[in-house]
């Protein structure tokens, strides 16, 4: 940027927008306990994450969004967005010459350090941090209020709970719980511990999560996962260009294991999986299809 260095350049820019900043803002706490002194009405918002991304357009506010991370490809609104770099490591330059009013990042994966350099810019930083479908409905309901979108945040979260409700229902009729293997990651073979998100879903579905256990993400050798004769084997990972086809090729030269001799071993798009989103419902009602596909009754997960 010019003949000054980038420091230069980032104190001039967040000067300029320090002058901008609208007089009307209100106080609120982010869900790690930070007092935050964010714009009544913020116009120029820069998604910290790709799941920040994704929620801000499904409470229709994708208008706003000045900035998102390079990952952010839902939906295909999100490409065109300048990117500020990935969400781990962010470009504190692009996002300051942004000028953006209000910023949302995520506690899980997002440097404290980049935070702390754009409040020091006087640019808010709401920082969120699901864990669970709970607080995943919890945060669409706080960047809802915070976008001034809280009816259509109201109805997301609705829509959620009653889906939620409809695979509760159907779980009920069984007391069947079958073995589930998760795959995540190829090399290493990479499964979920018992505080992630695909556990919940897994056992919320009718599900026994064989990786369950104090370790978020473990790792299996090959032998292990063959003891443990998974009786449903899911496949998926966060690295988009991995031949899945293959692994499952691979697993199926073990017939041996139920989930190979019944033929249910199955690839399953990650976005419903990895992301804190509402997408995570549509996880959840295809894991359902996948382990008890005589609870469906032909019906198609949304």
């Amino acid at each position: 940027m010019g003949k000054f260095p980038t420091a230069v350049w980032l104190i001039i820019i967040g000067l300029i927008f320090t002058t901008a900043t609208p007089s009307v803002a209100r106080n609120v706490i982010d869900q790690i306990g930070r007092k935050v002194l964010v714009p009544d009405n913020p116009q120029r918002v820069v998604a910290m994450a790709p799941s920040v991304t994704e929620i801000i357009f499904d409470i229709g506010k994708g208008h706003c969004l000045k900035g998102v991370t390079r990952f952010s490809d839902f939906p295909s609104e999100a490409q065109t967005i300048p990117k500020v770099g990935s969400y781990v490591h962010l470009n504190l330059e692009k996002i300051v010459a942004l000028q953006p009013d209000l910023c949302i990042a995520i506690n899980d994966g997002n440097p404290k350090e980049v935070a702390d350099r754009l409040e020091s810019f006087k640019i808010p930083v709401y920082v969120i941090d699901p864990k669970d479908l709970k607080t995943v409905m919890q945060t669409i309901l706080e960047i809802g209020k915070l976008l001034n979108a809280d009816t259509e945040a109201d109805h997301l979260v609705q829509n959620m709970q009653s889906r939620i409700q409809q695979v509760q229902a159907l779980v009920t009729k069984t007391h069947f719980r079958p073995r589930v293997f998760f795959q995540i990651g190829i090399t290493p073979i990479v499964s979920a511990g018992t505080q992630t998100f695909i556990h919940e879903l897994i056992e919320m579905a009718g599900g026994k999560n064989l990786a369950e256990g104090s370790i978020f993400y473990p790792r299996f050798a090959k032998e292990q996962v063959l003891k443990l004769a998974p009786e449903v084997f899911i496949i998926t990972s966060m690295a988009r260009n991995c031949d899945f086809e293959r692994v499952k090729a691979e697993w199926s030269r073990w017939p041996r294991v139920p989930a190979v001799k019944n033929q249910r071993i199955f690839l399953v798009n990650s976005d419903f999986f990895d992301r804190p989103t509402p997408r995570l419902i549509n996880g959840l009602e295809l894991l359902l299809q996948l382990i008890h596909p005589e609870l469906i009754e032909g019906r198609q997960p949304t």
